[in-house]
């Protein structure tokens, strides 16, 4: 399929804004494929307004389908004219990693210019949900197994206050802009840090929920006069650590049996805790954050909210 804006005369055109609706994809996203990569043309009014087709409609889907099987957006303009059966390259063929090692250069050097414009530069290339499975989230893990042997106090507490600042200023005005469902957010004990909410967060926003984040954890006998006084539809707890038996085991549980709106897990938690919460109230969501966050709507459906 040619990316060339050559349509018949009565084709239905529609607007950016109509095509980042049906697509997912926002606007900053849409442009930045046209500009940088080349990827769709879409045609243009008198005044410079983007229109697309339906076959611009339908290349910005193929694109998402390799975006979402891993293939860095540098890759995808070569394979958009292939058979749905080719197979993906393989990873190391890409630049995710060499993505990767910059972010995580950056972040160590405390090159905060250079860590902003590297941020929105990946928040505008890329669908959040492969931005933070191909590069936030493995970057994550690698400082904070890093860490875990070498702590460096300065680089995690600088990360955190960038991201911090950087999710806060996205979820205030998203918050603003949708009457979707309250997410009450927040870490577990054991966590040093908000990374991984933080991250949350950004994927539960981008999904239309309205978030109030706790970056500090909050004790599990305070959570039902929070949900109460905030109006939430449920708590989604997040954690990098196992967290401590006696909180896995029995106030965790406890604590999601006599609570009124369901409780989610996510996080490195998820995976290293599941077979111990499997059987309780507590909803195991995983530690691929895009799919935990995917798999809210179902559970609030599920409990009535939706």
């Amino acid at each position: 399929m040619s990316n060339k804006a050559t349509h018949p005369p009565d084709t239905p055109l529609y607007p950016i804004r109509e095509v980042s609706r049906l697509t997912g994809v926002n606007s900053v996203t849409l442009r930045a494929w046209e500009r940088r990569y080349g990827l769709i043309r879409p045609q243009r009014t008198p005044k410079g307004h983007r229109l697309y087709a339906q076959d611009d409609i339908t290349r910005i889907e193929r694109i998402l389908q390799w975006l979402n099987r891993g293939v860095p957006v540098s890759q995808v303009a070569d394979l958009l004219d292939q058979p749905d059966t080719v197979e993906a390259p393989a990873p190391n063929a890409g630049d995710w990693e060499s993505q990767r090692q910059q972010l995580q250069a950056i972040i160590e050097a405390l090159d905060l210019p250079k860590l902003e414009a590297f941020y929105h530069q990946s928040l505008a290339l890329y669908p959040l949900s492969a931005a933070i499975n191909e590069l936030w989230q493995p970057v994550v893990l690698t400082l904070e197994a890093k860490w875990a042997v070498q702590p460096d106090e300065l680089v995690r507490r600088t990360f955190e206050a960038f991201l911090r600042s950087q999710v806060g200023i996205r979820l205030h005005y998203a918050n603003q802009a949708t009457r979707g469902p309250l997410i009450l957010l927040n870490v577990m004990p054991d966590d040093p840090g908000p990374l991984w909410v933080l991250m949350a967060a950004l994927m539960a926003s981008e999904q239309g929920y309205r978030v109030q984040l706790l970056d500090h954890s909050l004790p599990l006998e305070d959570l039902p006069q929070a949900v109460a006084r905030l109006h939430s539809s449920m708590v989604l707890l997040s954690s990098g650590q196992r967290e401590a038996d006696a909180y896995i085991r029995q106030a965790l549980p406890d604590a999601a049996a006599s609570l009124n709106v369901p409780i989610g897990v996510c996080g490195e938690v998820a995976r290293l805790r599941d077979g111990e919460l499997r059987d309780t109230s507590v909803h195991i969501l995983g530690d691929d954050l895009p799919q935990a966050i995917a798999r809210l709507r179902p559970l609030l459906r599920e409990s009535g909210v939706l």
